[in-house]
């Protein structure tokens, strides 16, 4: 007797069963939260990227700063009418590496040098976490990963396998976190300066 009859109605009935997103958000907010999600409780969430290196963000009584968005803050910190953030920002960037420094400089000092990819997942099976998120690109259009993509849109190396650590950085890390028994997810940032 032939599987093949059985094999095309159990992929038939998956199709049936099977849930359709469109791309808009209404209907992927009525994607269902996965369950191990829920049961998961704590996880750890990497933001990190070429703004490592410069690493600030002015702190600010009562004012939100981020350093993962230094590129826009040293950006909008030289219009007349930039906040304390942004002014901040630009004040120290213009201080350390001067006004004609331009943030793309920073790529090729991104080395992650003390990236061990084994110990972190390691430290975070041993933390509790049940799930790891690592920003795969960021606002500032970097990729973590060989991506030939983020180079042609910028013109220039911007992939950490091409300029920096020249590795993929997003695949050994979901490698050895997924060895580790915990659950992996990429952050990708669609939204780009």
């Amino acid at each position: 007797m032939s599987r093949t009859p059985l094999l095309i109605s159990l992929l038939f009935a998956s199709l049936l069963g099977a849930q359709t997103y469109q791309a808009n958000w209404d209907s992927l907010d009525r994607r269902p939260i996965p369950a191990w999600f829920t049961d998961a409780k704590f996880g750890i969430f990497i933001h990190w990227g070429v703004y490592s290196v410069p690493a600030y963000a002015p702190v600010i009584p009562g004012k939100l700063a981020y350093a993962e968005w230094y590129w826009h803050a040293i950006t909008e910190g030289q219009k007349p009418n930039a906040g304390p953030v942004d002014a901040g920002s630009w004040e120290m960037h213009k201080k350390l590496y001067g006004a004609d420094y331009p943030y793309a400089n920073f790529a090729p000092q991104f080395h992650a040098q003390l990236f061990d990819p084994a110990h972190w997942a390691d430290v975070f099976a041993r933390s509790g976490a049940k799930y790891v998120a690592l920003t795969s690109k960021h606002h500032e259009g970097f990729a973590l990963w060989p991506s030939k993509e983020a180079s042609k849109t910028w013109g220039r190396p911007w992939n950490s396998v091409e300029e920096g650590p020249h590795r993929d950085l997003v695949g050994d890390l979901t490698d050895a976190v997924r060895a580790k028994g915990l659950r992996m997810g990429i952050y990708y940032s669609l939204y780009e300066w």
